[in-house]
């Protein structure tokens, strides 16, 4: 169960963040509420994936998936450039992710 809270916390940190840069500086009440409620479900949903997922494991999964989810919306909502090189560092991001989590699983 603890996966499952893990990618609901994921997916709620990437609206946050989305809804953070569609709030204008939060001068929009509708995206700045969005924002409020997704990190809160964000991090309810991690402190409840961390009672069953090591820390290092856990964090480096939200962390990292989440920043290329972010990146990736930035990109598909907002027109945000993503070069050729971005695409590579998330490509490392999640690389790092999956190298930080073969001992945890070995």
């Amino acid at each position: 169960m603890g996966w499952v809270f893990l990618m609901v916390a994921i997916v709620s940190e990437v609206l946050g963040t989305l809804s953070l840069k569609a709030s204008d500086g939060l001068s929009k009440l509708g995206p700045a509420l969005v924002m409020i409620v997704a990190y809160g479900l964000s991090f309810t949903m991690l402190a409840l994936a961390l009672k069953t997922l090591p820390v290092g494991t856990a964090y480096a999964v939200w962390s990292g998936v989440g920043t290329a989810g972010a990146v990736m919306g930035a990109w598909f909502f907002f027109g945000e450039r993503l070069p050729p090189i971005s695409l590579v560092g998330i490509g490392i991001v999640i690389v790092g992710v999956v190298v930080m989590n073969v001992p945890a699983t070995h």
